[in-house]
């Protein structure tokens, strides 16, 4: 079955399944693949990427951003979504995953709706703020290196425009954030990112218990 939602014991998961709609086949494929990659936990459930799409469809996106690609399952969700005009920065520094992405971004037929970008995704949202990018896009994905997340988010807080949407994925990591006794840099990193995150009066937020744990915050 793969990745599955955090506190979602086998037949409740299986029930969720049951009356979701279909996976498509090439999210499927796709998924299927990334299980025999590295890191292949780090793959999103599907039924995050299934309420992805539907958030960008809500939110009527043209322009949207991802932060981390990995194999290309959540960036695929989005793009399939996204209207023929619509346009996804897609940030990543790893060639040989995003080589996966790529490959399936062609076969579902969205690949000119990506853009992808290889660099170190600080200096890749710097450079579309400085080229005048700011309040520009609708909708922001984040789900990369954990440490970092503060960083990410204030920097897609200026990209996204009023009204537009952030999500980031991974906010409960894996309970690990409620265990007192775990107090590694990079959980402590998550709790500090949520708390500041749940004080901002910049945005209306609301923390989602769906795979490891969805924030989605609206910029004012």
């Amino acid at each position: 079955m793969g990745k599955t939602s955090l506190g979602l014991d086998a037949r409740l998961q299986t029930y969720l399944t049951s009356i979701s709609p279909p996976e498509a086949a090439i999210l499927q494929a796709l998924r299927q693949e990334t299980t025999t990659q590295p890191g292949a936990q780090m793959q999103i459930a599907v039924e995050q990427g299934q309420f992805l799409t539907l958030l960008v469809q809500l939110l009527s996106a043209e322009r949207a951003l991802e932060i981390g690609v990995f194999t290309g399952y959540s960036s695929l969700c989005v793009a399939l979504a996204l209207p023929p005009q619509g346009r996804l920065v897609a940030c990543d520094i790893d060639p040989e995953a995003t080589q996966i992405a790529q490959r399936y971004w062609q076969a579902a037929g969205v690949a000119d709706k990506i853009e992808l970008r290889l660099a170190p995704a600080l200096d890749t949202l710097a450079s579309l703020l400085t080229a005048g990018a700011a309040e520009s896009f609708d909708f922001a994905f984040i789900d990369a290196d954990k440490r970092n997340y503060q960083n990410y988010y204030e920097r897609s807080l200026a990209l996204v425009r009023p009204g537009g949407l952030i999500a980031i994925d991974n906010v409960l990591w894996s309970g690990k954030v409620a265990d007192p006794a775990v107090q590694d840099t990079t959980t402590q990193a998550i709790r500090d990112f949520n708390v500041r995150l749940r004080n901002d009066a910049r945005v209306t937020v609301s923390v989602i218990p769906i795979a490891d744990g969805l924030t989605l915050a609206r910029k004012h």
